[in-house]
């Protein structure tokens, strides 16, 4: 046992001896004064002075909880055995006489601890608290009876009303937590003692239970020992907040923030005055106050009505109004009753107004004669007016954040907002630095970023303290999470998108800004944010927090700061991308603006704020707007137009920005990247920021894009202007169609043939987007369809035919009448052009056009050719025609247009229709071989030989420039690679590994006879089914070798013929150095070397060391020294096996 447990159970046992010859068990209220003077001075010296602090509050509290438990035992006659095992408490307890409730309340009355009796209290079942507030009313009624007891009665009261502090309480461990269970511990043991025990333990109890009975009652009971105006006035005060809490409201009462500041500042006010200093705790008292005033009580009637309660509260009004005990002093120097009392009768008066009745209520339940009565009493008080101070309410809520009281976060809310503080203030500033994490909040930062911003635009702003507010403010944004800072990054946006610097600022505040935005990128590029493509997650999360800082302070600075590194840092453009990703407040708000929104702005740019007005930009627009002020400064480089195309296919790609969100979003919405950067551009009259190379390939990425979109809802497409891009597109097309000729004045130029694959590519993905918005609604789009059908008659009759997919069944097929006379075409679905430049005999020019154009139209081409197989004469005029469209088209063609026109090619070859007599011009004589496996390839690579013949011949020889003949040659080239793919499927090599395998195996050789003395005779046995199908399986290899050594011959013939093909269109060629042909030319001779050395039986030493003459030979022609050089150089390295 401590000292101070011997002290307390030494004051007890003093108290009983003064109580002899009678003892504190039977002890009276009158005798405590006599007997309770050691106990009430040995609590104290345990205590000390200041019984506000932690130790002081917890001894009293013991104290109280060790008297009544000593209470709740002897009246349970619990065993001493038991309780040492179960109490906490015993070591102390058992140390302590018999006791009785007169000293329980007693003690609680001098120690001033009715917070401490109604806390305990709270922890019992409600029937439990009503048996003892029957105890407490009846010991206060008992004589002598003393306003020292009504007040005691008053404070238990009015502290069960504020319900339990959970602050103070504490956990499972806590001393009121411990009571509970000893209280149910003890009540569970007197139900199994004898009727009397059980009695003793337990008072009547009314069945009602209802806690505001017993209360009104009793202070119906005590009116007449009430006689001081202090006194009355709490009386009063505490009935009507009762009244109102329990039967006028069903739910809490909100207030705002700032009329609670107002209130607890005016209480403070008063209580500074009357008790001295201004504290925590006496703020929190007022708190507890007011919340208890305002919200319903948990002790809700269930005897009592409203009419019964209006007429108690009206008969104890009349009666103190009587005796001029509710007579209000009018002087400044008024108490704190006096300020409660004119708080509850403002609530109880606007009640029925707002407050509202419940429901369940009747006219007849309300009782409006008493009602009425008791409103005329209570409008009879007159109260002197309670002013405050703009000083007092900014005390009062500074110490609210700085010592985390209730609702601490709505007053910096308030804090933050409240101009009338001469904010910033000295004092203010350092009471935020250092109460930063109370601001940590959404709505308490922009609160605060507001007031900075009054205050940065003022006539004469404080430099020296709006650096110090700006830093602090951006202190408690860096602070937050990333969920927070987007929220304030959002907002930022809709107050101004130049944030705290948005108008005149004092340079000196823009220049420490300046620094910081510096500091922080040159941080982040250092730190690896350049060339490197993949960034740590942390280096990432860094680099965020850095650049949402400064764009807090200036989200346009960033956002230009963003794209200028993306641009021109090389390989920043993927970290920007990332950082801007987990960012995404900055682009602001989506969607259209509402008919407010636009009524706002209208009200603006009357009153001349122009600058307010332009700020009013969502944040992908402004991300835009930076990009564009970025790149229009300067010409882009090549590696430059790429960062800023992937930066912007980044930033469009849909990603989860924040953990936790289920839906993928965009940074920039593809719609806002076409609108901003790509109609403008290709538009053909204006003046464009890039190239429409550049342009067509973010269309292109645009399109690619997986935006996820409720079903219902209309592709993004449609708010791009879709039917007047895709006439845009059709004339760029139409410009491209002769893409080597001169151009005319005012048309596209510098293209390249990708531009024009891009650009096919393009609109056939654009036509598809709005093919199935027409196809899903006909009759919405029918004026829009037939307004780009009748734009598409300026163009060439092929660009219609892009556009397929969004003309859908509405219009017939419209193609150059000569087409029709080489192709069954049905009129229903197909009608003729007379164009001028399709005269007689360009049916088949048509034809090849419409195949190269897309694959459905190509199948269509084919199954409906006009062809009489059975005449050779027609099949013969048809290859020359073909021969000569294939050559007029060839030039023009994109990749992906070859490759159809391949295709067709190919499938005319092996149905026949297509006749290419095959003479070997290079050899002298036809190797036994069968030729009919590559007879396509063969076929095909003499069609194209005699296509570039022509084109290369003096007819057609100045049809196109340097580029053209470029574009060509790798057409050409494309073509050969197909043939060698096809090559290379019928004959593919063995691996390299089964090459070494077979290289390395030594042949079997039959064992000798005499190597085993052991054997000297040969048993001769019959052949098992094993050995049968071992001998097949070698026969069949030994075929299939045959069958490969064959095969590699035929294909060794087929891909000299290519090369010999390859070289002599070289060298037809103008300039003779095209280099797809050199390189094409290269693969050949790696793919010969490759197939003799995996079948060395396919070319004997003399037939080798032929081709190498014969091929170097060839190669002889070539203008260009370089290529020559390297051929030779690799033919010389086709050498059989046998000869090496």
């Amino acid at each position: 046992m401590d000292k101070d447990s011997a002290v307390l159970q030494g004051a007890f046992l003093l108290a009983n001896k003064l109580c002899l010859p009678s003892a504190l068990s039977s002890l009276q209220k009158a005798d405590w004064s006599r007997v309770g003077h050691p106990v009430v001075e040995a609590v104290r010296e345990i205590c000390g002075q200041d019984e506000l602090n932690t130790t002081a509050c917890c001894w009293k509290k013991k104290i109280v909880c060790v008297v009544w438990l000593k209470l709740l035992c002897g009246e349970a006659e619990e065993d001493v055995e038991t309780s040492w095992k179960e109490n906490p408490f015993f070591p102390l307890l058992n140390g302590l006489p018999e006791l009785n409730h007169v000293v329980l309340l007693e003690l609680v009355r001098s120690l001033a601890a009715a917070d401490v009796f109604a806390n305990f209290l709270l922890c019992l079942p409600q029937s439990q608290i009503c048996v003892e507030l029957e105890r407490l009313v009846h010991h206060v009624k008992s004589s002598p009876t003393r306003e020292d007891d009504v007040q005691l009665f008053l404070e238990v009261w009015w502290e069960l009303w504020k319900g339990r502090n959970e602050q103070k309480v504490g956990g499972e461990d806590s001393i009121e937590a411990m009571f509970a269970k000893q209280f149910a511990r003890l009540s569970s043991l007197s139900s199994s003692l004898s009727p009397q025990a059980a009695k003793r333990f337990k008072l009547d109890t009314s069945p009602a239970n209802d806690v505001l009975h017993i209360l009104l009652h009793a202070l119906t009971d005590m009116k007449d020992h009430i006689s001081s105006s202090d006194l009355c006035l709490q009386a009063l005060s505490i009935s009507l907040d009762s009244l109102f809490t329990a039967l006028l409201i069903d739910q809490e009462v909100k207030l705002p923030t700032k009329e609670k500041m107002h209130m607890l500042s005016k209480a403070v006010s008063i209580r500074e005055k009357n008790d001295g200093k201004l504290s925590p705790e006496l703020i929190q008292e007022a708190q507890s106050d007011l919340r208890a005033s305002h919200t319903p009580s948990q002790f809700k009637p269930s005897r009592m009505t409203l009419g019964e309660a209006l007429k108690i509260i009206t008969d104890l009004t009349q009666f103190w109004l009587n005796s001029k005990l509710l007579a209000v002093d009018d002087s400044t120097n008024f108490s704190y009753s006096t300020f409660r009392l004119e708080q509850s009768v403002q609530r109880v008066l606007t009640a029925p107004e707002e407050a509202g009745l419940p429901e369940t209520m009747t006219e007849s339940d309300v009782q409006k004669p008493e009602m009425n009565l008791l409103r005329g009493l209570l409008e009879s008080l007159v109260f002197p007016t309670i002013e405050t101070t703009p000083e007092m309410e900014a005390k009062v809520t500074m110490n609210i954040i700085s010592h985390r009281l209730e609702d601490y976060q709505s007053f910096a809310v308030l804090c933050a907002s409240e101009k009338s503080w001469a904010f910033p203030d000295e004092q203010l500033l350092d009471f935020l630095e250092k109460n930063q994490a109370a601001f940590q909040q959404h709505d308490t930062l922009l609160s605060l970023a507001s007031t900075l911003m009054a205050t940065l635009h003022s006539e004469a702003p404080n430099v020296k303290q709006c650096k110090k507010l700006m830093k602090v403010t951006a202190d408690i944004f860096s602070a937050l999470s990333l969920e927070d800072k987007n929220k304030s990054l959002a907002a930022m946006l809709r107050l101004s998108t130049r944030g705290f610097l948005g108008h005149s600022v004092p340079s000196a505040v823009t220049d420490g800004f300046k620094q910081e935005l510096n500091m922080a990128f040159n941080c982040i590029i250092q730190g690896g944010g350049g060339a490197s493509a993949t960034v740590s997650l942390g280096h990432l999360n860094t680099a965020a927090a850095l650049i949402a800082r400064v764009a807090f302070q200036n989200p346009e600075a960033a956002l230009k700061s963003c794209c200028h590194s993306a641009v021109f840092n090389k390989g920043a453009f993927s970290l920007m991308a990332k950082i801007l990703q987990q960012l995404p407040g900055l682009r602001g708000e989506k969607g259209r603006e509402n008919e407010a929104e636009c009524d706002e702005k209208e009200e603006k740019q009357a009153k001349g704020n122009c600058d307010e007005v332009k700020d009013d930009v969502s944040g992908g627009r402004l991300l835009c707007k930076c990009l564009q002020e970025t790149i229009k400064t300067k010409s882009l480089l090549a590696c430059e137009k790429e960062q800023l195309l992937k930066f912007l296919g980044l930033l469009m790609m849909p990603v989860i920005a924040v953990e936790g969100e289920e839906r993928r979003q965009c940074f920039l919405p593809p719609q806002e990247v076409v609108n901003i950067f790509v109609l403008p551009n290709l538009s053909t009259a204006g003046r464009s920021l890039f190239d429409t190379e550049l342009s067509l390939q973010l269309l292109h990425t645009a399109l690619g894009v997986d935006v996820q979109h409720p079903a219902s809802s209309p592709h993004w497409l449609l708010d791009c202007s879709p039917f007047p891009l895709l006439y845009i597109l059709a004339q760029l097309h139409n410009q491209a169609l002769r893409f080597w000729e001169q151009p005319l004045e005012g048309t596209v130029c510098h293209w390249s043939m990708d531009t024009k694959e891009l650009l096919e590519s393009v609109l056939a993905t654009l036509a598809q987007v709005v093919g199935a918005e027409v196809a899903a609604a006909p009759s919405s789009w029918s004026r829009a369809l037939f307004w780009l059908y009748n734009k598409m008659e300026e163009l060439d009759w092929a660009v219609r035919f892009h556009l397929k997919p969004v003309w859908g069944e509405h219009f017939k097929n419209e193609v150059p009448l000569s087409l029709l006379t080489v192709c069954d075409l049905p009129e229903q679905e197909w009608s003729g052009l007379d164009l001028p430049q399709y005269g007689q005999g360009s049916g088949l020019l048509a034809w090849m056009e419409c195949c190269s154009i897309s694959d459905s139209l190509r199948s269509t081409m084919l199954s409906c050719l006009s062809l009489d197989q059975r005449r050779t004469d027609h099949v013969g005029m048809f290859s020359k025609g073909l021969l000569v469209a294939l050559t007029q088209t060839l030039p023009w063609c994109s990749v992906s247009q070859w490759s159809r026109l391949l295709g067709t090619l190919r499938e005319l070859i092996t149905s026949g229709r297509l006749h290419v007599p095959f003479s070997l011009e290079y050899v002298d004589y036809l190797p036994l071989m069968d030729l009919r496996k590559f007879s396509c390839d063969l076929r095909l690579s003499v069609l194209l030989l005699r296509v570039l013949q022509l084109l290369c011949g003096s007819s057609c020889s100045d049809w196109l420039s340097a580029d053209g003949w470029a574009h060509v040659g790798r057409l050409y080239a494309h073509a050969v690679r197909e043939m060698m793919n096809s090559l290379r499927a019928k004959l593919p090599l063995p691996s390299s590994g089964a090459w070494t395998a077979s290289a390395s195996t030594p042949p079997k050789t039959p064992a000798s006879k005499d190597s085993n003395p052991s054997f000297t005779s040969v048993k001769v046995t019959k052949p098992t089914i094993d050995s049968l199908t071992e001998a097949e399986g070698l026969k069949a290899s030994n075929e299939e070798e045959e069958v490969e050594t064959t095969l590699s011959q035929e294909v060794l013939f087929v891909l000299s013929q290519l090369f010999c093909h390859v070289q002599h269109i070289q060298v037809m060629m103008p300039g003779g150095r095209s280099e797809p042909l050199f390189l094409s030319s290269l693969e050949i001779l790696s793919h010969y070397e490759a197939v003799m050395t995996a079948f060395p039986e396919s070319s004997s030493p003399l037939e080798s060391d032929n081709t190498r003459h014969f091929f170097t030979t060839i190669t002889d022609n070539l203008e260009s020294e370089e290529m020559k050089v390297v051929l030779q150089q690799k033919i010389a390295q086709l050498v059989s096996a046998d000869a090496r």
